[in-house]
This record gives structure tokens, C-alpha cells and sequence, in this order.
């Protein structure tokens, strides 16, 4: 940062055309507004309204807001010189607050300049009404601060400007903000470098910085640095202005040069506004009506997701669908159980120990990972997986095999349970995992230990990528994508009675206990019992009670086709949809309110919505596409959201399915709903037709006199 003294360039931050000289712009202001407001009344009058203090230290509460003696030393009494006259103001009475000094001048010879000044930002928590009615009637707003005290800029940053912020965006006020002083340590700098002589000069080069020794820098915390006033310029869309000093160099030339930029601006924008054109009196001119913009259409809410949860909840409570016992490698005591569906899902190294060839031997590894001290080869071994399934389950069903793993390492031993959590949530939480395992092991060099083993259980070291934005992609509804339609673990086979044919290759690979059903058309879609109980309260239902489903291993399906009710167990297993059609999102939309799954009736919902909503007019008249079927089809399956947003799309593009034949279907409180709520409305579109009809009477007129 350069010294600024009395005869340094202010900064000057604007988005406008760089201005030069305030007295070559006055001259070409008057020509711009004798121009401008030829040829008609002159009712030229500017409001510009200021807030805040130029001075260290403001106004505070209790104080006197302003004499005349502190006005004449303001920045826009500076500006606008001898005369300016104080006193009442032609605003209203309603406007008139004594917080405010008001006082008028003239400018560019006819122009007048109202000017109403507040130093104390206290009147916008006091007032806020009569503050917001004066910035209502601004043409321009000039916001001031001290360089020097930075305490209450922070209080305009942080309490008053988000404040105005959205008013100012609302209302397309030009905004200039001044910062009114100079720091001390440029001051310094600039008397050293006019002290020293020529030799010493040469230490301190001209164009160097200042000293950031602790002795110079001591008042940078008093002070607002240029950052951070540039960065308040942004936020409230404002041109940014640093004044040194309000000397007549520094008001006249930069500061009255950006302010009349915006005066003329301003003059510009009301001529046009004015009812009389130059070429003559058109007050009784016909006007078009004004059409409203339609109403907007109401949102669809989605709830968050709990496939976390559900997972969780299937660890916690679902034993009766478990495959997996792990017991103490000591003691032989039993430590817990698991899936081995999910296990295989998001470990490598389960996959190989689960799915590798079975033996009669005692525990030992069926691992051929590296060969290290803790790695994965010491932590697991299997025991005899042909031992009958001997778990707690319900009534009816099933048995199956059940497979039992040794944990040889005692650090994962005592761990367990947070461990199988932690890959059951997905596998990417490690954070969370560290802290249940340093409040649990009570020391640090034992947590860093069981980090790195499970690390190398999971498959998944430290590396450069290990960080929570890399992590962040992998979240848990990706950890069951390998196990979507694959026959990996598959204790449930679905087949689906559709239109498609059947998959007759795809049922071999399955298993031999469906070559009975081969001649069947339909498709075979495998699935895990214990993801769809997790995840679907029906199916919990018809898996877990006294039905022929929790005793079968084939499960068929009717009333639905194949690529609907996959759609429907790839969002169970990904937490995701994404329908290719209309129709098709209405189809799992119909099986989600089927099987009770009210998020995925919701996705489904939005899919709709927005593929109504990205097609254009001409493509919406001409689609075959019923909407009225559709609104049907949504009150019929108690889709509220979608019922109810179809209403408001019919009626937003009302002359368009006013025309088809099913419009008739309505329903009669429909068709008012829809009659309320039409756009463009029947006001409307009569008052377009009576400003038609006196267009064709003014041409016939006009042609007559010709």
C-alpha cells in the first residue's frame, strides 16, 4: 500500500466507465439534461439520501444527530458547496423524521438535489419503518464510514448491510460507498519518505511497501484495510470510493465526479418514465393490458435419506436374516453375527474368505493378501462352513447354511461390533469410527494399530486420496451396487410376469432350484432378503410373517412389468432413481405406493414434474401424453404433491389443455380449482379483446381522415 497524503490518488472501485474530471462532467451534464428534458414540464428534482458518519467515533446513542456546524464539514455539503439551503424539504409530512438533516441545492442550473443525511445507524433499530419509507423515495445512496473506526464498520458490515442488502437488489438504488480517511502507518510512511534525504531514500524505494514492523502496524487493527471495504462494495452491488481527506480536490473531483455520473443517470431514467413524448401529447394513448406472470408451481418435497439408517437398523435387529457368527479366537466365545451379502458388498477380503472353497480343517486363513504383521491373513479364519444355521429365527422360515468366522486379533475382538457398523454404514465414515474407537480402547497407539488393519480388511489404504472430499464421493447407498441384480449371495428370486421374455440363460446361473420354472415367461431378478427387509416395511412383512414368501425361495410377481420393478430394486439397494420417461416414472411411482415406500413415490414425483416442466409449449399441445390421466393416476395412488402441482400446471398452461378432449374429465370441483387458478385470466383476456377492438377503431379513424 502506497502513502496517501493530501495530494495521493484516492482508490476508486466501480463496475461504470471511469470518470475523469467533475468539472468537464458538469458541463457535459447540462447539455445531457437540457437535452433530455426538452419539450415538457420540468418536475427535475433528485433525493439522495446518506448514511452514516464520516467521522471516527460517529454519533452515539443520546447524542446530538447533527449541528450545522458538523453538516458544513459533511462529504455532500462539501460537495455541493454555498448553496445549499437547510430547512423543510417538498416531501411528504409522513416522511419527516428529526434523526434525518435534510437540505436541498441546485445543480446543472434547474436540477434540485434533496439531500436527507443520518450519521447514526441506531435509527435502523429504533425506526425501521421511517427508514425504509425514506430509502423507498432514493434516487441515490451514499453510505459512509471511517477508515479510522473500524468497530463500527464492522457493525454496519455485520448487522446493517445484510439488512439493506435485499432492498437495494429489490429496488435498483445506485449505491456508493466512501471510506473517509487515511491510515496512520500511510501517513507515517509518507512523512519519513519527506524527511529523509536523498541516501536514505534509497532504503526506502518509492514504490515499496510500508513497514510491517510491529511499531508501524500498530494501528492496523484500529483501521479498516481495503480488502474489506472493496468486499462490502460487492456485497451491496456498490461503487467504492477512498477519500483521503474532504478537500476540494478530493470531493469535487473524484467523489462529485461518480455522483453526478449517477444524477445524470438518474435525469435519463425519469425522462423516459414521463408520460409526454417529444414529438407530442400522447397522455390518452391506448396501453396494452398488463399481463401478470403465472403463479408459481408449488414444490415437491423429498425426505432425506435413511438408507444409512436402515442398514444400521438391519445389524442392530435383523438376526433372523443373518449368515455370519463371528466368535473369539481365545475363548471361543460368540462375539456376533452379520450378513454375508452386505460383508462381501463392501470387503474384498470377506468376499474371498466367504466365497473361497470350503474344508474341514480348523481356522485358518483363507486370505492370500500380503503377508505383514497385522495385516488381514491374522485377523480372520473360518470354522467349518457346513455347520446347520443354528440362529434365532421366526416361525416359517427358512434355515440355511451358516457360515462362522474366528477373530484371531484382540484389538478387533474388543471392537467388533463398531467395526461391522462401520462397514454396515458404509465404510466411509472414518472420522466417526476413530472416535467410538479412542473412547472405547483409551489409547492412541492401540486406535492407530486397528485403523490400519481394518484399512486392510476393507481393501482400502492411506494415500493421497485419502481426504474428506475423496471420501465424500463414497457414500453409502454405493456400497450395495455390486450386489444389484447379482446372484453373489442371492436367497430370493423374483419372477417378474411381464411383457419382456424370460431369461432363461440368466436362471441357469442362478440355481438349479428354479430349472422347474424356466418355461415360464417372465425375468429372473435375484435379490437378498435381508437389504429388501432393511429397506422395504412390506417386505419385512411378507419375509418375516407366516406367508408362503418367507418359506419359498421363488417369489413371483404380477402387476408389474420387469423394467418397473427393477427400477424398484435398484433404488432398495442404491438409494436412487432415474426414470427414463413420464410413463415410467408414473409406473414406479405406482409400484412404490404399492410396496409402501414413501421417499421413492416422491423421487418419483419430481421425475414428472420435471419432464412436464422442460417440455416447450408446442411440444405439450402436440404430445400424446395425457396430463389428465396422469392427475387420474396421482389421486388414485394418494400422490398428493403430484396431484396437486398437475392442477397447478393445467391451469398455468390453461389454453393449451382447455382445447383437448380430455379436459372434460375433470371433475366439477377440478375445473374450478383449475378456472381459479387459469393463466392468462378470463379478466385479462377480456380486457385484451376491448383493447383490440379500439385499436381497429382508431386505424379505421385515422384511415377516414387520410
Amino acid at each position: 500500500m502506497r502513502g496517501i497524503n493530501d495530494g495521493a490518488e484516492p482508490r476508486l472501485v466501480a463496475e461504470k466507465p471511469s470518470l475523469d474530471c467533475g468539472l468537464a462532467r458538469r458541463s457535459t451534464a447540462r447539455e445531457t439534461c437540457s437535452t433530455a428534458e426538452s419539450g415538457g414540464t420540468n418536475p427535475r428534482s433528485i433525493h439522495i439520501v446518506a448514511l452514516g458518519s464520516e467521522c471516527p467515533g460517529g454519533v452515539g446513542p443520546g447524542e446530538e444527530i447533527m449541528g450545522q456546524g458538523q453538516l458544513q464539514g459533511g462529504l455532500l455539503w462539501s460537495y455541493l458547496g454555498h448553496g445549499a439551503l437547510v430547512g423543510p424539504c417538498d416531501l411528504e409530512s409522513s416522511l419527516h423524521n428529526p434523526a434525518f438533516m435534510e437540505y436541498t441545492s441546485r445543480v446543472f442550473g434547474d436540477v434540485t438535489v434533496v439531500v436527507r443525511d443520518c450519521p447514526s445507524w441506531d435509527l435502523l433499530d429504533s425506526d425501521w419503518t421511517s427508514v425504509r419509507k425514506v430509502l423507498e423515495q432514493a434516487d441515490i445512496l451514499v453510505i459512509k464510514y471511517a477508515v479510522t473506526d473500524k468497530l463500527a464498520f464492522q457493525q454496519v458490515r455485520n448487522g446493517y448491510a445484510p439488512r439493506l442488502r435485499p432492498l437495494l437488489r429489490h429496488w435498483g438504488v445506485p449505491v456508493i460507498l466512501v471510506a473517509v480517511g487515511a491510515r496512520l502507518n500511510e501517513f507515517e510512511w509518507q512523512h519519513a519518505q519527506n524527511l529523509l534525504s536523498l541516501s536514505q531514500c534509497a532504503r526506502y524505494p518509492d514504490e515499496g511497501p510500508p513497514c510491517t514492523c510491529p511499531l508501524c502496524a500498530s494501528d492496523w487493527s484500529s483501521c479498516v484495510p481495503h480488502s474489506e471495504g472493496l468486499q462490502l462494495s460487492r456485497d451491496l452491488g456498490a461503487t467504492y470510493l477512498e477519500l483521503p481527506s474532504l478537500n476540494h480536490v478530493f470531493v469535487g473531483r473524484y467523489f462529485g465526479s461518480v455522483l453526478e455520473y449517477f444524477m445524470i443517470q438518474c435525469l435519463k431514467h425519469k425522462a423516459k418514465e414521463r408520460p409526454e413524448k417529444r414529438r407530442g401529447n400522447k397522455v390518452n394513448e391506448l396501453r396494452p393490458p398488463h399481463l401478470e406472470q403465472p403463479a408459481r408451481l408449488p414444490p415437491i418435497r423429498v425426505e432425506e435419506s435413511s438408507f444409512s439408517q436402515d442398514m444400521q437398523w438391519l445389524l442392530e435387529r435383523g438376526v433372523q436374516f443373518a449368515d455370519v457368527a463371528f466368535y473369539a479366537g481365545d475363548s471361543g466365545k460368540e462375539l456376533g453375527w452379520a450378513h454375508a451379502a452386505v460383508l462381501c458388498a463392501v470387503s474384498p477380503y470377506f468376499r474371498q474368505l466367504l466365497l473361497g472353497p470350503k474344508t474341514r480343517e480348523r481356522p485358518q486363513s483363507r486370505c492370500v493378501c500380503r503377508e505383514r504383521d497385522g495385516g488381514p491373513h491374522s485377523l480372520l479364519s473360518t470354522w467349518d462352513g457346513g455347520i446347520i444355521d443354528d440362529l434365532p429365527r421366526s416361525e416359517g422360515h427358512m434355515t440355511g447354511r451358516l457360515s462362522r468366522l474366528v477373530v484371531k486379533d484382540p484389538l478387533l475382538c474388543m471392537c467388533l461390533w463398531e467395526t461391522l457398523m462401520f462397514i454396515y454404514r458404509g465404510a466411509w465414515e472414518w472420522e466417526h469410527l476413530q472416535e467410538a474407537l479412542e473412547e472405547k480402547l483409551k489409547n492412541s497407539l492401540a486406535v492407530a494399530q486397528l485403523m490400519e488393519r481394518i484399512r486392510s480388511l476393507i481393501g482400502r489404504d492411506r494415500g493421497p486420496r485419502d481426504t474428506p472430499s475423496a471420501r465424500a464421493a463414497q457414500l453409502g447407498p454405493q456400497t450395495l451396487v455390486n450386489l444389484f441384480n447379482s446372484p453373489l449371495y442371492s436367497d430370493v428370486i423374483f419372477m417378474v410376469q411381464g411383457k419382456s421374455r424370460a431369461n432363461l440363460f440368466h436362471a441357469t446361473r442362478i440355481g438349479k432350484c428354479i430349472h422347474r420354472h424356466t418355461a415360464v415367461k417372465g425375468s429372473v431378478l435375484p435379490a437378498h432378503r435381508a437389504v429388501l427387509v432393511a429397506r422395504c416395511d412390506v417386505m419385512a412383512a411378507m419375509f418375516s410373517g407366516k406367508y408362503a414368501e418367507a418359506r419359498s425361495r421363488v417369489v413371483p410377481i404380477h402387476g408389474v412389468s420387469s423394467d418397473t420393478f427393477l427400477s424398484f430394486l435398484e433404488y432398495l439397494y442404491t438409494d436412487s432413481c432415474c426414470p427414463a420417461s413420464v410413463l415410467q416414472a408414473m409406473a414406479v411411482l405406482v409400484c412404490a405406493e404399492m410396496y409402501q415406500v414413501k421417499r421413492l413415490q416422491h423421487l418419483c414425483e419430481v421425475c414428472v414434474c420435471a419432464y412436464l416442466q422442460s417440455m416447450p409449449s408446442r411440444e405439450l399441445s402436440s404430445t400424446g401424453i395425457s396430463v389428465i390421466r396422469l392427475l387420474r393416476r396421482a389421486k388414485c395412488h394418494n400422490a398428493e404433491q403430484l396431484y396437486v402441482w398437475l392442477l397447478h400446471f393445467i391451469a398455468n398452461n390453461y389454453l393449451i389443455f382447455s382445447h383437448k378432449p380430455d379436459f372434460l374429465e375433470l371433475s366439477e370441483e377440478e375445473r374450478e380449482q383449475v378456472e381459479r387458478l387459469r393463466w392468462p385470466s378470463r379478466g385479462y383476456l377480456q380486457e385484451l379483446s376491448e383493447y383490440q377492438q379500439r385499436r381497429r377503431k382508431l386505424r379505421k379513424s385515422r384511415c377516414i381522415v387520410m
